[in-house]
């Protein structure tokens, strides 16, 4: 799978949800990158902006799509920010 084809993955993950892609596209590509980067590293398409402690456990709550929607950033935004998963890459439709 290469970035173009991930990030169409993503959009249509989005399709029929309350959440979009980030609207910032370079953001949505330097994501990309970095998890086709930690596939190839590690057989599994990890969130690049979180890490893991090396166990099969942590490595399954850091799979890209995240269950983002019980983080912080989701549920309680700082004042001024949409809510967002951990890394930025998925926003809430407004």
């Amino acid at each position: 799978m290469n970035k173009e084809e991930l990030i169409k993955v993503w959009e249509t993950f989005t399709e029929k949800n309350d959440f979009m892609l980030n609207p910032d596209k370079k953001h949505v590509e330097v994501l990309a990158d970095g998890v086709l980067k930690l596939e190839k590293k590690h057989g599994l398409k990890l969130c690049p902006c979180r890490l893991g402690d090396g166990s099969f456990e942590k490595k399954v709550e850091l799979l890209c799509p995240c269950n983002f929607k019980t983080h912080e950033t989701w549920l309680n935004p700082k004042k001024g920010m949409i809510s967002r998963c951990w890394c930025g890459l998925f926003v809430k439709r407004k």
